[in-house]
């Protein structure tokens, strides 16, 4: 499969196509994928033969629906390197996840592959506001999680000077962004907000670094936490999404003049939202993200399920592909409380909404007797009294309650004492077991 170069620094042609143009594009690429997935890989060829179609099937855009899924427990079982479509000596990186759960699924790279991986950030970071020139703080984690090097080959990819910070280090990062003056920083949007809070600790204002604009991502964040972000740091804050199943950053984009949604790179993905049942679903209807990679050679996945949960929607800035809402969590995150269905980005979004609480909190989902319940501790911000706090945790608990449809235990927490991101950051804590 030729390669999509980025062929100038600015808006790549591709991004400019028509729906027609996309959807043709899309079919030749998807029927080259799942050939070459077919030829080349035993655990496509089992699956397509056990349901009994063929690459020759695919003839539309909708035989999509003909073929099989593709799962993270799929791609454990064939660890470490059993979902490769190429010989080994063809592979230019190989990526993985931590593996915190069971065995890590493990990704590979050939050169045409990482070509249209750095094409593809540099494309997001265009569509960022970032320009070539800039100097751009990176400070997602470099090593096997795909986000510091993918990040990196893009921003040099546009035309940027890239400082590889990685994640972690704190005061060196307030540190380097002091001194290096850099335009605007890649990082998850809770780690933005440990930097923010760092540069208060130090005495320094966060709203006058030289950061422009933040490209944040890697866990879910709500239009609230943008709100935030920049307001404390006088910067634009926009979401990329991606996932190192299928790349890795980058997948899709939101753009700075609308910070509607990211823009899915549709030339080389194909999304698809499923209901409960498995079902696909029109335009506008929520349900869990599924991807089918379109460009890659190393490392083909059809219809992966990605477990995130949100709806696709018609594309605007970009109009040709469509973009994804944000996410709200994935289905095996969510919280069932007494019958109700709950994410921790609606906490979040609520508890937000009220000036005296900060975005510092944890849920701890703990058992009492034969009931589950959940306790949100959250810190006040500084310098607000305690009946102003006792006042908020009231208010919090009624809105929780009220809009969520579920009772849950609020606790004010002392300022400094909950964890801080040092990358991803933690918000769900599952005590049930300790009960």
């Amino acid at each position: 499969m030729t390669q999509s170069a980025q062929s100038e620094i600015g808006i790549h042609p591709e991004e400019r196509l028509d729906r027609a143009a996309i959807q043709a594009l899309q079919l030749e690429r998807l029927q080259w994928t799942v050939r070459h997935a077919y030829e080349n890989v035993e655990f496509y060829r089992n699956k397509f033969d056990e349901a009994g179609v063929k690459p020759e099937d695919v003839k539309t855009l909708d035989d999509v629906q003909k073929l099989p899924f593709t799962t993270k427990h799929d791609l454990r079982e064939y660890y470490p390197f059993g979902m490769f479509a190429v010989p080994m000596d063809q592979v230019r990186r190989i990526h993985a996840s931590s593996g915190t759960t069971g065995r890590p699924t493990v990704v590979g790279y050939t050169q045409n592959d990482l070509d249209n991986w750095a094409d593809l950030i540099a494309r997001s970071l265009y569509a960022s506001g970032v320009r070539p020139g800039w100097k751009v703080h990176n400070a997602y984690g470099y090593g096997l999680f795909t986000g510091g090097l993918g990040a990196h080959g893009g921003i040099e990819r546009l035309g940027c000077a890239v400082i590889p910070m990685s994640g972690g280090q704190t005061e060196k990062q307030v540190q380097l962004i002091t001194d290096f003056q850099p335009d605007a920083i890649m990082c998850t949007p809770s780690y933005l907000l440990t930097i923010a809070d760092a540069f208060e600790a130090a005495g320094l204002d966060p709203r006058a670094t030289s950061l422009k604009v933040a490209i944040c991502g890697a866990e879910p964040w709500t239009d609230a936490m943008r709100h935030e972000l920049e307001e404390r740091l006088d910067l634009k804050a926009v979401d990329i999404y991606g996932l190192s199943e299928v790349m890795g950053p980058g997948v899709g984009n939101e753009c700075v003049e609308t910070q509607d949604g990211p823009h899915i790179w549709e030339d080389h993905f194909l999304p698809e939202i499923l209901d409960e049942d498995l079902r696909q679903v029109p335009d506008g209807t929520p349900g869990e993200l599924v991807f089918t990679t379109l460009t890659k050679e190393a490392f083909p996945v059809i219809r992966y399920r990605t477990r995130d949960l949100t709806e696709l929607l018609p594309g605007t800035a970009r109009p040709g592909h469509r973009r994804i809402a944000k996410i709200t969590g994935r289905n095996d995150d969510m919280i069932i409380l007494r019958g109700v269905n709950m994410f921790p980005t609606q906490i979040e979004e609520i508890a937000l909404e009220d000036p005296e609480l900060s975005s510092h909190f944890i849920l701890e989902l703990t058992r009492k007797g034969k009931m589950d319940a959940l306790t949100v501790k959250i810190e006040p911000r500084e310098g607000v009294s305690h009946e102003h706090v006792d006042e908020s945790v009231r208010t919090l608990q009624h809105h929780i309650k009220s809009r969520i449809g579920t009772s849950v235990a609020v606790e004010a927490v002392p300022s400094g004492s909950l964890p801080r991101s040092q990358g991803k950051l933690q918000r769900l804590y599952d005590l049930r077991e300790q009960g």
